[in-house]
């Protein structure tokens, strides 16, 4: 059986290396070293608005992980931007929906990292909270710059989450946003805190969402389980 191929989205940003200083579509190695550990070939994805492109790239991957970076627009769930809520992409945010819509028709495997799992919440019609440290009263979640927080999450018996990666575990987060509502989708991991670090939809072969950065830990279940997914029947 050949590798699966799993397409990983990326940021478009300025850029600098080398002598160049530049937009740039670009996105850290360890999604991609990540996915090579478990045996799939990675693709990256930049943003593109060409009409039917995202239904086209969908019919030539097995796989697909929205990865994480800035905040959603919050016009795409209806609500005013709360003060912190900064910087978000709207190229990239019609890109990825796109991209799930098509996912979704075919019943495409996808892994939502941070923004992606926020990004599936709002697909599926629900809402964000745009500053978790308001709800919860502390940023370890996001502690800030290039930081990430250290979280203890309990994951829900029986889910897809518990099964990958055990009944508890310490990942790395980096996120000052949370899901407020995720119709459709089941919750599957807590942090202590009250919130809700991983989600799945039932019914699908493979999506599941998690705040948290899997890619950055040896730890590589998820994708595992992505992986697997990818090379499994379909229907």
């Amino acid at each position: 059986m050949s590798a699966p191929v799993i397409g990983l989205t990326t940021y478009r940003e300025q850029a600098a290396w080398g002598v160049w200083e530049q937009r740039a579509d670009l996105l850290p190695s360890g999604y991609a070293g990540a996915v090579e550990a478990v045996g799939g070939v990675p693709v990256l994805l930049p943003p593109v608005g060409s009409p039917g492109a995202a239904a086209t790239v969908v019919g030539r991957l097995d796989a697909l992980v929205l990865s994480g970076g800035a905040d959603v627009d919050p016009g795409r769930y209806g609500a005013d931007p709360h003060p912190r809520t900064a910087g978000w992409r709207r190229d990239r945010d019609a890109w990825e929906l796109a991209l799930l819509d098509a996912a979704a028709e075919s019943d495409l495997p996808v892994l939502g990292i941070c923004r992606g799992m926020q990004l599936m919440a709002v697909h599926a019609g629900g809402v964000l909270d745009q500053h978790t440290p308001d709800l919860v009263g502390h940023d370890r979640h996001g502690p800030g710059a290039d930081a990430y927080g250290d979280t203890a999450v309990t994951t829900v018996a029986g889910t897809r989450v518990h099964e990958l990666v055990g009944g508890s575990l310490t990942v790395r987060c980096h996120h000052h946003q949370s899901i407020a509502s995720a119709p459709g989708f089941a919750a599957s991991a807590h942090a202590s805190d009250g919130t809700l670090e991983a989600m799945e939809r039932p019914g699908r072969r493979f999506w599941l969402a998690v705040q948290w950065h899997p890619e950055t830990v040896e730890d590589v279940g998820l994708l595992a389980g992505l992986a697997a997914a990818a090379s499994g029947p379909t229907g």
